[in-house]
C-alpha cells in the first residue's frame, strides 16, 4: 500500500474509474490494464455511524482474475452531526493512520488496503471486499468457536506493542485524554437514557449503585493504563470481526479500526468476553479463555502471569460499565438493529457484573 499525494475526490461521486484507476496503479495494481467502469452500492444502512461504506463493482478493459473485482471503500460521513462528532474523537485519523503505521507491525489479520488518506476532515480507505465472510452479531452473541479466534487474534494485534507504546504520540490512552474525558462525559450523560430505554435489562443492584460506577470511572481509566499496556483495538465487538467461510478465507478478518487505544489489552478481552460471547460460553470457559489469552502472547515471546491477568481482566470487566453506558445512552438506538445488540451488550454486561460481583470490585475505585 502507498499513501501517494492524490488530492481526495468528492465523496463519493469522485471516485470514477479514472481516479480509481491512478490510485491503484500507483500502489501497483493493474498498471497495465485500466478500470472502465465503477457500479458504486451502500454498504450497510448507516444508521449512527461517523463514516460511510460504499461497494465499488469494477470492470476492467482487459479481464484478469488477479485483480481485484470489487473495492470496499470508507469515507467520513456526509452527515454534519456525525462527522463533527467523528472529529471530536478523531477516528479518521485513527483509522488511517492504523493502517499506514500499525497493521504492518502486527499478524493480526486485518483487510488488505490499498488506499489510505486523510485530508482535513476529510478521509478516504480503499479495501478489499470480503463480502463472502460472515459477519459476527453482537445482538446475537458469540459461541466458543468465534470466542476463541477472537481471543487468538488479540494476542497477536496486543503482542507486538506490549508495554512499548511510545511511538504512538497520535493514539489515546485510556486516561488523561480527549478520548478519556469524552468517555466520562457521555457515559455520566447517557446513564439515565439508558436505564430508561433498557429498563428490562437492569436489576436494582445495579440501579441503586449509578453513582458509584460513574464516579469510579476516572480511577478505573488511571488503573486500565497501568503495565502491562500494549496498543488496543477498542471497540473489538462481534460486528467488527468477520469469520471466513470457505476454504482460502482467512479464519477471522478484524474491521473497523476508528478506535485504537493504548492501556491493558484486557479491555479489549473483557469487551468480548462480557458483552459479546453467549453467558453460559462465558460461564463455563471464561478461565480457559483468559489462559487461552496468556497462552497466545507467550507464543509470541510475551510472558503474562495467569494470577496477574485474570485480576486484570476483572477490573476490565468492571470498566466496561464506562462502554455500556457511553454507547447504550449516547447512540440512536431506535432503529430495531442497533436496539438488539444494545440489548444483548446489556443483558451480558448485567450477568457478567452479578457472576463477578463487580459492584464490590467497582467501590473500591469509588
Amino acid at each position: 500500500m502507498h499513501n501517494e499525494p492524490t488530492t481526495l475526490p468528492a465523496m463519493p461521486a469522485g471516485l470514477t474509474p479514472d481516479w480509481l484507476t491512478a490510485v491503484l496503479h500507483d500502489a501497483g495494481i493493474g498498471t497495465t490494464n485500466t478500470i472502465t467502469a465503477a457500479e458504486r452500492s451502500q454498504v450497510g444502512d448507516g444508521v449512527g455511524m461517523m463514516s460511510e461504506l460504499s461497494r465499488l463493482t469494477l470492470t476492467w478493459s482487459t479481464p484478469d482474475a488477479s485483480l481485484p473485482a470489487s473495492l470496499i471503500a470508507k469515507y467520513a460521513s456526509t452527515n454534519p452531526m456525525n462527522r463533527q462528532a467523528a472529529g471530536s474523537f478523531h477516528v479518521y485519523e485513527r483509522e488511517v493512520r492504523y493502517f499506514l503505521e500499525v497493521d504492518a507491525r502486527t499478524t493480526a489479520r486485518t483487510p488488505r488496503c490499498y488506499y489510505a488518506r486523510l485530508e482535513g476532515d476529510a478521509c478516504l480507505l480503499l479495501m478489499e471486499d470480503l463480502t463472502g465472510y460472515r459477519v459476527g452479531s453482537q445482538a446475537d452473541g458469540s459461541g466458543l468457536a468465534d470466542t476463541r479466534l477472537a481471543i487468538d487474534e488479540l494476542a497477536k494485534l496486543h503482542a507486538p506493542f506490549w508495554n512499548n507504546v511510545s511511538s504512538f504520540p497520535w493514539v489515546p490512552h485510556v486516561v488523561n485524554s480527549y478520548h478519556a474525558d469524552a468517555m466520562i462525559a457521555m457515559a455520566n450523560g447517557g446513564w439515565d437514557n439508558m436505564v430508561t430505554v433498557f429498563a428490562d435489562h437492569f436489576p436494582a443492584s445495579v440501579l441503586a449503585n449509578r453513582n458509584v460506577i460513574l464516579d469510579a470511572i476516572p480511577a478505573m481509566q488511571a488503573v486500565m493504563d497501568q503495565a502491562p499496556n500494549t496498543f488496543i483495538h477498542g471497540d473489538y465487538r462481534a460486528d467488527n470481526l468477520l469469520f471466513g467461510q470457505v476454504p482460502g478465507q482467512a479464519p477471522i478478518v478484524v474491521i473497523d479500526w476508528q478506535g485504537p487505544m493504548l492501556c491493558r489489552g484486557m479491555v479489549d478481552v473483557a469487551l468480548v468476553l462480557g458483552q459479546n460471547t453467549h453467558i453460559e460460553v462465558r460461564r463455563e470457559h471464561e478461565r480457559a479463555i483468559v489462559r487461552r489469552y496468556v497462552d497466545g502472547l507467550a507464543a509470541l515471546g510475551v510472558e503474562y502471569p495467569f494470577t496477574s491477568a485474570w485480576e486484570h481482566y476483572l477490573d476490565a470487566l468492571a470498566y466496561q460499565w464506562c462502554y455500556c453506558a457511553t454507547v447504550t445512552g449516547s447512540l440512536d438506538s431506535s432503529n430495531p438493529r442497533s436496539k438488539a445488540w444494545m440489548s444483548g451488550l446489556i443483558h451480558r454486561q448485567v450477568a457478567a457484573t452479578t457472576d463477578h460481583d463487580l459492584l464490590a470490585r467497582i467501590r473500591r475505585f469509588a
